[in-house]
């Protein structure tokens, strides 16, 4: 199998299971409702307006163009590394960091749309007769991973807290990927570029 397909493969099945799970929490759950699945792992339905892990950055419509941004240039990034037959393993782990941007673009550009609300008291539905929640490009984003694994004698959750999703993951694994095995693929390939711009340049 090629590193291409290897590549749209590995994009392809990120993309099924977080669109997948997404979609049938947003149709089952209400705001706030879970399933304690372990003590230390719990299916909990939450979204937000921001990036990975519920973070806030920027106004929403800023958020969602900066991601459509981050993806369009992730593919570009790919193709040229594949053109150039990095290593296979490098190809992989930025295939995994742009389905994982790619995964939260779908809640932002088109949930608002096909959803109604999801409220405490409210399970939404898909295409309602009044429309959606949200315009295009507004939607927010679906979370439902969360790992209470340390709580004091309170029962408040000392670690871990912040509830995310599939995306999410999958952009942390790529992320320490880098970190701890591709730090010098990506500092080559980074210097690779100017180079090969001055060369074609002077051509």
């Amino acid at each position: 199998m090629s590193t291409k397909l290897k590549s749209i493969l590995l994009i392809l099945i990120i993309l099924i299971i977080d669109q997948v799970s997404k979609i049938y929490i947003k149709l089952n759950f209400a705001i706030g409702d879970y399933v304690e699945v372990f003590k230390w792992f719990q299916i909990y339905f939450i979204e937000n307006n921001g990036m990975a892990f519920g973070m806030e950055f920027g106004g929403k419509l800023f958020l969602t163009l900066f991601r459509i941004v981050a993806v369009g240039f992730l593919i570009y990034y790919i193709h040229i590394l594949i053109k150039k037959k990095e290593r296979t393993g490098y190809i992989l782990t930025i295939s995994l960091l742009m389905a994982g941007a790619a995964g939260n673009i779908f809640d932002s550009v088109f949930y608002g749309v096909l959803f109604s609300e999801s409220t405490p008291w409210q399970i939404a539905t898909f295409l309602p007769e009044g429309g959606g929640y949200a315009s295009l490009f507004h939607g927010k984003v679906v979370d439902m991973l969360y790992f209470p694994i340390i709580k004091n004698a309170a029962g408040e959750t000392i670690f871990f807290s912040p509830i995310f999703n599939i995306a999410d993951s999958a952009i942390t694994v790529a992320v320490l990927l880098i970190l701890i095995f591709f730090r010098k693929d990506l500092n080559n390939s980074m210097e690779k570029a100017p180079k090969q711009k001055k060369t074609e340049e002077a051509q």
